[in-house]
């Protein structure tokens, strides 16, 4: 595996393998040292050419713990705000030696772009692009659910998981759909009609537009950030209305299985797709959602890079 563009990527020993890596990657990162010199003198470059605060510093976080050297690529300021390609740019970051570049970039397909190319000889890791994909978050919304409901299984066979809200504008429930169907578990997407994409009757999953009868059934609720930045049009009347029909609040919490958990791959709208209290309840793993992302992060870099799983028990 050279990079890592789509979960259509991998198959199902492929995703299990970055699971049990980053499983042992954590423990070491859990002792008094915390880095690996497996990446020492490579080269990691973060193209963003899109806004983020968790994905990048989370990649940088991980590339520093395996010893990396770590070059951050904004779009702010940088040539590729001046119209610059995105041939260009990465001849560029060739010409500095980058054996990884992490982009995220607004255009689906992007990444793809680099990789297909004859200008980066590196791996090419999908951080998100447009509306398409973001394999590294569904990664580590896997690690965390597998860590709480796996029971020490490998896989999610069982696992019931609701992925609610603007399902249309979200690379993050794309990507959730492939690798969770992948692992074995079954899948509701949650939202109202207009937030549905095109051909979704397609998608390996259930489809429903009542959150309170889904609540009951399920093991994980996933709500998901209402993207207005990304909406033109009237997707809903009003945020008052969409959190009345589609907002998780204390009232909805106490539907669900005491052993269930809330996750959301931030940032999140609070009041509006969760409440406070909510995100701040015993049931929710939000934050540790974003710590997993480190050593998930970690073991995506590691199989890439260092060509072979961690094993257990190695270091």
């Amino acid at each position: 595996m050279r990079h890592l563009l789509s979960i259509s990527d991998l198959s199902k020993a492929q995703a299990i393998s970055i699971l049990d890596t980053a499983t042992e990657l954590a423990r070491v990162s859990d002792g008094a040292v915390k880095k690996l010199p497996t990446l020492r003198g490579r080269t990691i470059v973060n193209l963003f050419a899109e806004d983020s605060t968790r994905t990048r510093i989370s990649f940088e976080a991980a590339a520093k713990r395996l010893s990396a050297d770590v070059i951050n690529f904004s779009a702010k300021g940088s040539s590729l705000s001046k119209g610059e390609s995105l041939k260009d740019t990465a001849l560029t970051l060739q010409a500095m030696g980058a054996d990884a570049v992490v982009i995220r970039h607004s255009a689906s397909g992007a990444p793809q772009r680099l990789a297909d190319s004859e200008w980066m000889l590196g791996s090419v890791i999908n951080a998100g692009d447009g509306t398409h994909e973001h394999p590294s978050q569904a990664l580590l919304d896997a690690f965390t659910i597998r860590k709480h409901l796996g029971k020490g299984s490998p896989d999610l066979v069982g696992i019931r998981v609701a992925i609610v809200g603007d399902v249309l504008h979200s690379r993050v429930a794309r990507s959730n759909v492939l690798l969770l169907t992948l692992l074995g578990a079954s899948v509701t997407l949650v939202a109202p009609p207009t937030l549905l994409p095109v051909g979704v009757e397609s998608w390996p999953v259930k489809i429903s537009y009542n959150l309170d009868s889904v609540l009951t059934t399920v093991d994980v609720v996933m709500m998901l950030r209402v993207q207005q930045e990304r909406m033109s049009d009237l997707f809903f009347p009003s945020a008052r209305e969409y959190s009345r029909y589609f907002g998780l609040n204390a009232d909805r919490l106490k539907l669900m299985s005491p052993d269930s958990i809330v996750m959301h791959p931030g940032p999140m709208n609070r009041g509006l797709e969760i409440a406070a209290e909510v995100a701040d309840s015993a049931r929710s793993v939000i934050v540790e959602q974003v710590a997993n992302g480190v050593s998930v992060r970690m073991a995506i870099l590691y199989v890439l890079l260092a060509g072979q799983p961690l094993e257990a028990g190695s270091k």
